[in-house]
């Protein structure tokens, strides 16, 4: 049996775990296996090379991706399926194991439909994969982001200033909701609730009549002016997936509350900071668990699944229902967003 492993899209902590468990759980069972470099594009141009147990030897702990990654998308690629057939059958690939986020695993579930023997791992940081309650790559993320919010704290009650903290997350919340939690955040702005920027302002003058020395908006890079009703990108280009480069909500809002309300204020943009480092002990374990499952369901002779988290337990869902539909935060938490927005 020969496996092939690849990474797709943005890098987060916590893949090199689930790459480690995937070669030490397919060496066990006798596998060969390879790893794919660059995605999708290696898996195009023919980027295929032996990953063996020294190869792998204490990656758990280390951040990003030992194979590479990229935005390549063989279904928009001239004779993008052909090659990436062509490189399956060249090597004797008996299955594929895709670690990756919405993009990478439908484009997972397009080569699944077309009879290749697929196995999808999740992961992304903005946590906003269906039909797994948590993906690889998130938790780390939002320590990473709640810790950026508790150390502009400081400087903001210093400076008697407004900090806006522009944080990943193009059509969902979840991490600018958790981070801005776990940070203490006095304002959370998500996608899923467009926001009147003169609410805010007013916020913002409430505060500081009732002598409050400071004020943290973290706001999510997709969420939306209800006035505008658009998103705020950094150009017009988009990836061979559709997507516009984002960017740039922090710095509207700087530049509004300062002319409405008089107050000084600083935006800042965390950005790929989110991504990078060493997972945390979650990202971890689950890096792990979900690699050593993905092998099994391959043993099992199931592809065509994904390994997810569901409470506390790992199980196979079909690829096709962790596409297609985003998992968006539901309007009951919305609530949350203005937890610290009394203190």
């Amino acid at each position: 049996m020969k496996i092939a492993v690849m990474t797709g899209g943005g890098d987060c902590p916590g893949i090199n775990a689930a790459i480690e468990a995937i070669v030490t759980r397919a060496t066990e069972y006798g596998y060969q296996v390879f790893g794919i470099t660059d995605g999708y594009a290696g898996l195009l141009n023919g980027g295929v090379k032996p990953l063996s147990l020294k190869d792998v030897e204490g990656i758990s702990k280390t951040g990003g991706t030992i194979l590479g990654t990229s935005r390549t998308n063989p279904f928009k690629t001239k004779d993008g399926v052909k090659k990436a057939m062509d490189t399956i059958k060249r090597f004797g690939i008996d299955t594929l194991i895709t670690i990756g986020g919405e993009d990478t695993l439908s484009a997972a579930c397009q080569f699944s439909k077309q009879g290749v023997p697929i196995i999808a791992v999740p992961k992304t940081i903005d946590n906003d994969l269906c039909a797994t309650d948590y993906s690889i790559g998130f938790q780390t993320a939002v320590d990473t982001a709640a810790e950026a919010i508790e150390r502009l704290h400081t400087t903001a009650k210093s400076h008697r200033r407004v900090i806006i903290v522009e944080i990943m997350g193009r059509n969902t919340g979840w991490l600018t909701l958790m981070a801005g939690l776990a940070g203490g955040a006095h304002i959370i702005l998500i996608p899923e609730q467009p926001f009147d920027i003169d609410s805010v302002c007013e916020l913002i003058k409430r505060r500081r009549a009732e002598g409050k020395r400071h004020t943290i908006i973290a706001v999510a890079e997709g969420a939306k002016l209800k006035a505008r009703g658009e998103l705020v990108t950094a150009g017009e280009e988009k990836d061979e997936f559709g997507h516009e480069r984002l960017g740039g909500i922090a710095q509207v809002l700087e530049k509004e509350i300062a002319k409405r309300t008089g107050e000084e204020a600083r935006s800042v943009v965390l950005g790929h900071l989110q991504r990078g480092g060493p997972p945390n002990s979650f990202d971890t374990i689950m890096g792990i668990r979900l690699g050593l499952f993905a092998v099994d369901l391959i043993k099992q002779k199931k592809t065509g699944y994904a390994p997810c988290l569901r409470g506390t337990e790992i199980v196979p869902v079909r690829i096709e229902e962790m596409t297609g539909k985003l998992k968006t935060i539901e309007e009951n938490l919305f609530e949350l967003t203005g937890f610290f927005s009394k203190s």
